[in-house]
């Protein structure tokens, strides 16, 4: 097939098509719609951008169509849940193009946003909802919207979805959805423990996958750079000044060091900004939009935002922090190289973030490429923090400053000025010394372990 005209849809939709660059499906699209397009439940797992939300959203559309009269008031005929706001915004402005001309109504719900405008919203029902699950189940307990016309649900990064963040919340809303209907669930990465959850969602589904499930998309190249933590805010700074003018996207841990970053990376004169859940909805539309626009070339963001950012402009992807999730790195990276283009990935990794870089490898069953510094010897990791399962310091370890191996092989406190010598930083051979006081996100404050960034629980 190839072309979306062989694959069935109406001439209205290809009209609304025409008006974009889309041309030719994707390996998941051309694979998917068919079967969707015939009424089966679907599992679909492909590299992130290679167009998911068009291979359900097309389809999606062209069953709406045939109906022909409105939803009535209060009523949904198709859900989509999504995890966080910034992807919720992205499917239903995808699905807004491509149901231009048409009669189909979309609406979204999402948390930080007025819960009586949206109320208003939907007294008039809508054809398709797009939703994060916190603010859904506040809109129906106040019953402002019914499931018991819905014949579509829609999982968009499953993965995430079904995990112990969303699980309680999805059943809560399963309940209020007819058992007969159409269930479609979509993710890059479908690790074995959430497919068996996935499954009792599906009835005799198709599975349709285009890519080993993990696998980022082939025009990203990747690197690892290994560097003290209290090092990174400089060696950042040296990566972005090789590529002017070029958007990049940093990723950090936590909410609080992802804006301390940022306000770093602005005081030395870069364009940044930052999306993370302490800044209120208008705030992260906002920025995401001076981001598009071209106003901002770096932006720091947490894991909330690696799901929700679909800009073909983003060239480099830095993971400041290494995620404590293995599968978010392949979403976090997913977002360069979108729809075709080329993008690279850095990942900064401390002595105390080598566990995380290990199991981020074994989920790609390769190892990242090395382009700077050394692998840390275990002897630097057990010097460089806690014990894993203890709070991590940032590098702090008890009040002590931490330890790392030298370049002749000698164990010396970092930071430590040797008797009749410059300061000097621990940095790999090759890189430049770093500010004689660190700077960067998380330095002198401990950073949490996990949670900080407002992913670990339903988006509201």
């Amino acid at each position: 097939m190839t072309d979306f005209k062989s694959l069935g849809l109406s001439d209205k939709i290809l009209k609304a098509l025409e008006k974009t660059n889309l041309t030719t499906p994707t390996p998941i699209q051309a694979q998917a719609i068919p079967h969707i397009m015939q009424g089966r439940d679907l599992m679909g797992l492909a590299q992130t951008g290679t167009g998911k939300t068009a291979a359900f959203g097309l389809p999606l559309m062209h069953r709406l169509l045939d109906l022909g009269h409105p939803p009535g008031p209060r009523n949904v005929r198709a859900l989509i849940l999504a995890p966080t706001r910034e992807l919720t915004t992205q499917i239903r402005d995808n699905l807004e193009m491509f149901s231009k001309g048409t009669a189909v109504s979309i609406a979204m719900v999402v948390g930080g946003a007025s819960i009586n405008k949206q109320s208003d919203r939907l007294k008039r029902g809508a054809d398709v909802l797009v939703a994060t699950p916190g603010r859904l189940i506040d809109l129906l307990e106040r019953e402002a919207v019914s499931l018991e016309k819905c014949a579509y649900l829609v999982l968009d990064e499953a993965d995430h979805m079904l995990d112990m963040g969303f699980i309680h919340a999805l059943k809560k809303i399963a309940k209020h959805i007819p058992l007969r209907r159409q269930t479609l669930l979509f993710s890059a990465t479908m690790p074995k423990d959430i497919e068996d959850i996935a499954s009792t969602y599906l009835r005799d589904p198709v599975r349709v996958q285009v890519s080993p499930p993990g696998k980022p998309a082939d025009k990203i190249t990747q690197g690892v750079h290994f560097i003290p933590n209290g090092d990174k805010a400089r060696l950042l700074e040296d990566y972005l000044k090789k590529h002017p003018g070029e958007q990049a996207l940093v990723f950090g841990r936590t909410k609080h060091g992802s804006e301390k970053l940022m306000k770093l990376l602005a005081a030395w004169g870069f364009k940044a900004g930052s999306i993370h859940g302490n800044k209120s909805q208008n705030q992260r539309d906002r920025t995401l939009t001076e981001f598009k626009s071209g106003q901002l070339d770096v932006l720091v963001a947490t894991d909330v935002a690696a799901r929700g950012i679909d800009i073909p402009t983003v060239r480099h992807v830095y993971n400041y922090d290494m995620p404590n999730v293995p599968e978010n790195y392949v979403h976090r990276i997913g977002r360069t190289a979108r729809a075709g283009a080329e993008g690279s990935s850095i990942s900064f990794c401390a002595p105390i973030e080598m566990d995380e870089l290990k199991a981020i490898e074994k989920v790609l069953k390769k190892a990242i490429p090395v382009v700077g510094g050394a692998p840390w010897s275990t002897e630097a990791i057990a010097l460089a923090g806690p014990k894993p399962g203890q709070n991590r310091g940032g590098g702090q370890g008890r009040g002590r400053p931490p330890q790392v191996r030298g370049q002749a092989g000698a164990v010396k406190p970092f930071g430590a000025k040797p008797a009749g010598a410059k300061p000097q930083s621990a940095r790999p051979q090759g890189q430049r010394p770093a500010a004689a006081k660190p700077m960067g996100a998380g330095a002198g404050k401990p950073p949490r372990r996990a949670g900080g960034g407002g992913q670990s629980r339903p988006a509201r």
